[in-house]
C-alpha cells in the first residue's frame, strides 16, 4: 500500500508545475497529499505536507555542502560569489514500504511532492538555483536524499587592514524560517571541491557551525579567503615607490638649475593624479581602513614638502640675483682695477657668510639629508605597522540578537 502511495505521489508531482524560484530561498509550496486512509479517494481531499515527526526530538537533517567555486570577490562592494552543491538527507518514515512485498529499493520523486526544508541564505543578494525541478531519492526505509545546486552572491565583511595581503572570513548562513528549533535541527559538513587556484583570492579553509541560541534552525558555512596581492602590488605599490624614489633623486639636481623646479612640480602633479585614482581603487570602511590609505597620504605630504622647499629656496636665489642686477653702476676704471688687485671682500666671496647663494645651497643640502632620512624612516615604520598592527572591526548591530527574535521597543 505504501508503494502505491509513493507512485501516486510521483504521478501527482509530475503533473504539477513548479513555480520559478526567485529571491533568497528554496521552498516547496503546499501540494495535494492523498488521504492515508483510502488510496482510491478523490484527490480533492487535501492536507498540507507537514514536517516528519521524530518523537519528542527534532528532525535531524544532514547537510553536506560542496563548494565548487568562489569568484567575483569585490572588495569595493563587499560581495563574493560562490557556487555550491547541497546534499540534504533526512528520515521520513511515512514514505517507507515493506521490501519483502515490494522489492524495489529506491524511488525518485519530484521535490515538491514531499516535505523539504525551506532554506534562506541570510547574506545573499541573489540566488540562482541551477536545477529548477530537482528530484529526491527515497529508499525503502524512508531515507530521503535531495541535491540542490546553486550560485549566489553574498555580502562579506572583509578585513582589509593589511590589504593587499588581507585575509577574511565570509559567512553563508542558511536558515529554515518555516520551522522552529523544536521541530528541526541541522548537522552540517563542508567539502572543498575547488580545482582551480588561478585567481586573485584563494580559498584557504572551510568550516561549518551551528550557531547556538537561535530561534529558527540554522547552519553556517565559513569561507576563509586570502588575497594573492600580485595585482595590487603591481598597480599600487610599485608606482608609488617609483615616484618617491624619483623625487629623492631630484634633490641631487643643482638648486640654480631651472629644470629642477619643473621636475619637482611635474612629479607632484603626477602623484596627485595617481592618488586620485588610488582613492577609487582602495576600499573604505567605517572601521579598520587599509594601512595603504594612510601610507600613500604620507607619501603625498612628503612630495608636497619637497616641492615647497624647492620653490622657496629657488625664490630666494631669484631675489638675490635680481638684487645683484639692480646694484650700483660700474666703478671708474682705476678703482675697478685696484679692487681686482685687492681681491674680493668677505661679503662677495663665494663661501662668505653674507652670500645668499651659499646659504640657500647649505639649506638645500641639509633638507635633502633630512628628507632622505624621513623617507627611509617612514618605510621602516610602515613595515612595522604592516607586520604587527591589528584592528578588530566593530560588531554588527544585530550580531548579539538571535535571528527571528522579538523586535526591540
Amino acid at each position: 500500500m505504501a508503494l502505491r502511495l509513493l507512485l501516486q505521489l510521483a504521478l501527482l508531482g509530475l503533473g504539477t508545475t513548479r513555480p520559478l524560484v526567485r529571491g533568497r530561498s528554496f521552498h516547496a509550496p503546499a501540494v495535494a497529499w492523498p488521504s492515508f486512509f483510502d488510496l482510491n479517494s478523490p484527490l480533492e481531499v487535501h492536507e498540507t505536507i507537514q514536517i516528519p515527526g521524530n518523537g519528542s526530538a527534532p528532525l535531524r537533517v544532514d547537510v553536506q555542502v560542496f563548494v565548487t567555486n568562489v569568484f567575483n570577490v569585490d572588495i569595493l562592494r563587499y560581495t563574493v560569489s560562490s557556487m555550491l552543491l547541497l546534499r540534504l538527507s533526512w528520515l521520513d518514515t511515512r514514505l517507507a514500504w515493506n521490501a519483502s512485498v515490494h522489492p524495489r529499493r529506491m524511488l525518485t520523486l519530484p521535490w515538491d511532492s514531499l516535505w523539504t526544508p525551506e532554506l534562506t541564505i541570510q547574506e545573499a543578494l541573489w540566488v540562482d538555483w541551477q536545477d529548477q525541478t530537482p528530484q529526491a531519492q527515497v529508499d525503502q526505509d524512508g531515507h530521503v536524499e535531495l541535491y540542490l545546486a546553486l550560485t549566489t552572491e553574498t555580502n562579506c565583511d572583509f578585513e582589509l587592514l593589511h590589504f593587499p595581503r588581507d585575509q577574511s572570513n565570509c559567512t553563508l548562513s542558511f536558515y529554515a524560517l518555516s520551522n522552529t528549533v523544536m521541530e528541526l535541527e541541522f548537522q552540517a559538513h563542508v567539502v572543498n571541491e575547488i580545482v582551480s587556484v588561478k585567481r586573485e583570492y584563494v580559498l584557504r579553509d572551510l568550516k561549518t557551525q551551528v550557531p547556538p541560541q537561535q530561534l529558527v534552525p540554522c547552519f553556517q558555512v565559513k569561507l576563509h579567503l586570502q588575497n594573492t596581492a600580485l595585482k595590487a602590488v603591481l598597480a599600487l605599490l610599485v608606482p608609488g615607490e617609483a615616484l618617491l624614489l624619483a623625487d629623492m633623486c631630484g634633490g641631487l639636481l643643482p638648486l640654480q638649475a631651472p629644470e629642477r623646479m619643473a621636475y619637482k612640480v611635474t612629479l607632484l602633479l603626477g602623484y596627485l593624479v595617481f592618488h586620485s585614482s588610488l582613492v577609487q581603487v582602495l576600499p573604505s570602511s567605517s572601521s579598520c581602513n587599509p594601512l595603504l590609505i594612510h601610507y600613500f597620504t604620507i607619501q603625498l605630504l612628503l612630495l608636497f614638502v619637497s616641492t615647497v622647499e624647492t620653490v622657496l629656496l629657488a625664490g630666494v636665489l631669484a631675489r638675490d640675483h635680481l638684487r645683484a642686477k639692480r646694484g650700483p653702476g660700474p666703478a671708474p676704471r682705476g678703482e675697478q682695477q685696484a679692487h681686482e688687485e685687492a681681491g674680493p671682500s668677505p661679503e662677495e666671496a663665494p663661501g662668505g657668510a653674507g652670500s645668499w647663494r651659499s646659504w640657500a645651497e647649505a639649506a638645500d643640502h641639509t633638507f635633502f639629508l633630512l628628507y632622505v632620512a624621513g623617507v627611509v624612516c617612514s618605510q621602516f615604520i610602515f613595515i612595522g605597522l604592516w607586520m604587527w598592527a591589528t584592528c578588530k572591526s566593530d560588531p554588527a548591530p544585530g550580531e548579539a540578537v538571535p535571528h527571528g527574535g522579538q523586535p526591540r521597543p
